[in-house]
């Protein structure tokens, strides 16, 4: 018998995954509490193995044992709702999957409360957008071996396929896993982002590239080591002319940032696993700063910006920024990918970080050419503490880092900012360090608190009488 799934939440996401599914052999019952999205739905229908249930209870009743059913609404109180509502009427050994951008502890609580009753939970990761859930995303599960075997044939049918044909999907842990590796490639996402918006904002603001030049600029970054889905849409944003006053769309769009939470808890939860992860943090606050939009303005008649202007190679600094983007991409990726080693520790995943870069390849927003290269790293040293330690991405930011330097001086001596640029800088520096100044803030806990500290010549435990004349 043809697989039948049920979809409940039948926004953009929602009804496109239906689609997805229904392309590949799947018979699909939607449901949403919203007349004008049941109906939408219905016309999208019309013709194909996919049909409208006017409640819970019905899509339920529409699907055989045991059930598989897609929640496709907004994280929080939102899925709490739909499970609340669905639990009466399922079985043992249904499956419930929550594809949206849920919480990962909220994903570890609602699987441990319904396995209570022999209902099984998945937290699915799914990056794409729109589009990606139509024809391909990259799909992050976390649940059981056995749940995710019934269910596996379909998701590699629906995922995105890198190069080499390999399906962008994997069970990656129990549990919350699959929404944690999601949490932090959107935390990677947002880290990516800055760091291009910063590349930009010197470029243009900066130095006076104008968008015709940065649109060729970005295309040959495109067809080379920074090629990248974000890359490609930049690329693309810079040939877009405003209607209305005839100039490039990118510069009559208001500079204040958006975001849906997903950065801001991986760098809490970065904070509770002890692991920096200082580019991803300042992409994070470089939004928040972007919010307080009427301040900034204020702040520019107290602090004009000092007169500089930049006086060298424009086609010189360009192929510097073209070096520097790509060494502190790889130091997000690096961090984010220290954050997911630190994490199946303390939540006990068992997460293959080879396998997270490898579904990342296609589908999802951080798709990049880089992927095959990270992907890479792992499968062959497993245990690789940190990317910054395999020896090709050395090689390759060694030979970049001067061009890195050249950046950020000039970006100071220009009054742009380039938090995340500076922070990968920062976090190469402090990485290759083998003493950084905590001795000091040793020596001042001890002394203020009686922290102790430890010595760099024997072992042990020791505190210093600070405040004694004698000593």
């Amino acid at each position: 018998m043809t697989q039948q799934f049920g979809i409940i939440g039948l926004g953009v996401m929602g009804q496109n995954l239906a689609l997805n599914m229904e392309r590949n052999g799947v018979r699909v019952v939607g449901y949403d509490r919203s007349d004008a999205a049941r109906q939408r739905f219905a016309g999208l229908a019309a013709g194909k193995a996919m049909q409208v249930a006017d409640s819970a209870a019905g899509l339920v009743a529409a699907l055989p044992q045991p059930r598989h059913i897609l929640v496709m609404v907004p994280a929080g109180a939102p899925v709490d709702g739909v499970i609340a509502e669905l639990k009466p009427l399922l079985a043992a050994g249904d499956l419930l999957i929550d594809g949206g951008n849920s919480f990962f502890m909220d994903t570890e609580r609602r699987a441990q409360a319904l396995a209570a009753d022999g209902i099984s939970f998945m937290g699915l990761g799914v990056s794409g957008g729109e589009e990606g859930a139509l024809w391909g995303p990259s799909m992050m599960a976390g649940g059981n071996v056995e749940t995710y075997g019934r269910i596996q044939p379909l998701l590699q049918a629906m995922a995105a396929k890198a190069d080499d044909g390999a399906p962008c999907v994997a069970l990656l842990g129990p549990r919350g896993a699959g929404h944690y590796v999601k949490m932090v490639h959107n935390g990677i996402e947002y880290g990516d982002m800055q760091l291009i918006a910063e590349a930009y904002d010197l470029l243009h603001r900066g130095v006076g590239v104008d968008v015709a030049t940065l649109h060729e600029l970005f295309s040959e970054w495109n067809r080379g080591e920074l090629a990248s889905y974000l890359i490609e849409i930049t690329a693309d944003i810079f040939t877009h002319v405003d209607a209305e006053t005839g100039q490039p769309l990118v510069d009559v769009i208001l500079d204040q940032a958006g975001q849906k939470g997903t950065g801001k808890w991986t760098s809490q939860n970065a904070l509770d696993v002890g692991t920096p992860i200082p580019t991803l943090v300042a992409a994070v606050n470089g939004r928040l700063l972007s919010a307080i939009k009427e301040e900034r303005l204020a702040a520019t008649n107290v602090y004009p910006a000092p007169a500089a202007t930049f006086a060298g190679d424009a086609a010189a600094l360009a192929a510097d920024v073209r070096d520097a983007l790509y060494a502190a991409k790889v130091c997000a990726y690096a961090q984010g990918l220290a954050l997911l080693r630190a994490a199946s520790q303390e939540y006990e995943y068992g997460l293959n970080l080879a396998e997270a870069a490898r579904i990342w390849r296609a589908g999802c927003i951080i798709r990049a050419d880089l992927l095959d290269h990270i992907a890479a790293a792992f499968k062959q040293q497993p245990d690789l503490p940190n990317l910054l330690m395999d020896a090709d991405f050395r090689q390759a930011l060694l030979a970049r880092e001067a061009a890195w330097r050249r950046v950020i001086t000039t970006a100071i001596e220009l009054s742009i900012p380039m938090p995340a640029m500076m922070a990968s800088l920062s976090y190469f520096d402090s990485y290759r360090s083998g003493r950084l100044p905590a001795n000091l803030i040793q020596a001042q806990r001890d002394y203020f608190g009686a922290h102790t500290f430890a010595r760099v010549d024997k072992p042990g435990v020791f505190h210093y009488d600070w405040h004694s004349e004698n000593s």
